[in-house]
């Protein structure tokens, strides 16, 4: 049913939109494109990051707000929706699920063409996007929306003491999206939350070099747990999305990286 992620959208005061635009363009090493006043997308190889104001700070939830999934045939969609049980609102953009459904996660299914990037590839740019990170109080529930409901193809469960976390991966694309379970919070009936990214380098070295040489507060390159790979945390400039990146020659394995 789903083809490939077609967006994910983040939210930031409406005050503050102009400037998270600029920190993601430094950051990301893409310019945006402008259609109008309230949205700048930054279309990517493998995905689009679009900016929207929210309201005044404190006044509007801000951050990850939106996964938007692009699905060939949406009449086909909507049949299966309907007999998987999947409460969903007709929009102009495609169906947007109901919070009840996908658990508090808002997801959007639309049928966009896919776009070319903003701008070439270059070693010092961010590549594209690796996964997405999902946080679940019910793992068994998540389960059985993303892959029972929505039909991802679930890759990778596996649970870490060390880690303290269940990590779940279901392939969408050439991208994850990566639920993951606090162990020690143990099952709840709470919601799902939207709540990091993870880029891809093509060279991270480089990538981190020009970051850092911009002014992006970054953490030092350190071994990631996909093997032969190397990630680095941005702390700045992500519009407030914790924010992993990450390359090196096993970047095309799937494993576990959060």
């Amino acid at each position: 049913m789903i083809g490939t992620l077609e967006h994910i959208a983040i939210r930031v005061p409406a005050g503050a939109w102009d400037a998270a635009v600029a920190d993601l363009a430094t950051m990301l090493g893409h310019t945006a494109e402008r259609p109008d006043t309230c949205c700048a997308r930054f279309q990517l190889a493998n995905m689009a990051l679009l900016i929207e104001p929210g309201g005044e700070p404190g006044t509007t939830a801000t951050g990850l707000s939106r996964l938007a999934f692009n699905c060939p045939d949406l009449a086909r969609a909507e049949r299966v929706l309907s007999r998987r049980a999947v409460a969903f609102e007709r929009t102009r953009d495609g169906l947007a699920v109901s919070p009840a459904s996908s658990h508090g996660v808002p997801v959007l299914i639309g049928a966009r063409p896919a776009a070319a990037a903003s701008a070439p590839a270059d070693p010092a740019a961010v590549a594209g996007l690796d996964h997405v990170v999902i946080r679940t109080p019910n793992p068994e529930r998540a389960v059985a929306f993303w892959a029972g409901r929505l039909g991802l193809d679930l890759r990778l469960d596996r649970s870490n003491a060390d880690w303290g976390a269940r990590l779940l991966f279901f392939v969408c694309g050439d991208l994850v999206v990566e639920i993951a379970h606090d162990l020690k919070q143990g099952v709840s009936d709470g919601p799902d939350t939207l709540w990091g990214l993870s880029w891809r380098a093509a060279d991270i070295a480089r990538l981190h070099a020009r970051m850092a040489g911009a002014g992006v507060a970054v953490s030092e390159l350190r071994k990631g747990r996909r093997p032969n790979t190397q990630v680095f945390t941005v702390k700045s400039h992500t519009g407030g999305v914790p924010t992993l990146v990450i390359g090196g020659d096993g970047l095309a394995r799937r494993g576990g990286e959060t």
